[in-house]
């Protein structure tokens, strides 16, 4: 998918699509220079497993021929969509790449049926929140409860 980038006075050209084996580095970068990372959570790991589901996808935008500018992650559970991931090069942010990588997430769940999506934000996080607020997204009245299967 590319096309002209509507927000900008220049017409950019983003390209939203799948992660290929030699976008994994440069994910994995745009990840830790976007403050995603998480020692707890190995990308390397996450990467792999997304692309082994067939109930989940790992999208990035390629930008004008620049390689993975932005990037989220897209699954399904057979009820509710999850959006996990989604992250800018901070030397793009504001320009409304992350409203369409969010536009790509919610397509890829209507086309499989699903009809509500679900993300998690770090409670401290109040401009993701933001963001997310201005997309129509609204805080559930429910708790997260987790536990770990395996030792982190």
């Amino acid at each position: 998918m590319s096309e002209p980038h509507p927000d900008s006075a220049d017409a950019v050209r983003i390209a939203i699509r799948p992660v290929e084996d030699g976008d994994v580095a440069a994910v994995i970068d745009l990840w830790h220079r976007a403050g995603l990372y998480r020692p707890w959570n190995p990308p390397e790991r996450d990467i792999d497993f997304a692309r082994r589901s067939p109930h989940c996808a790992l999208l990035v935008a390629d930008v004008d021929g620049r390689p993975v500018v932005a990037s989220v992650m897209v699954g399904e559970d057979g009820h509710r969509g999850w959006v996990y991931y989604l992250a800018v090069d901070p030397s793009a942010q504001g320009r409304g790449l992350g409203r369409r990588m969010m536009a790509a997430a919610e397509a890829w769940l209507l086309a499989r049926g699903i009809w509500k999506v679900q993300l998690l934000v770090r409670r401290e996080n109040g401009a993701v929140r933001g963001f997310y607020d201005a997309l129509g997204f609204e805080t559930g009245d429910v708790v997260m409860m987790q536990k770990w299967l395996e030792p982190r």
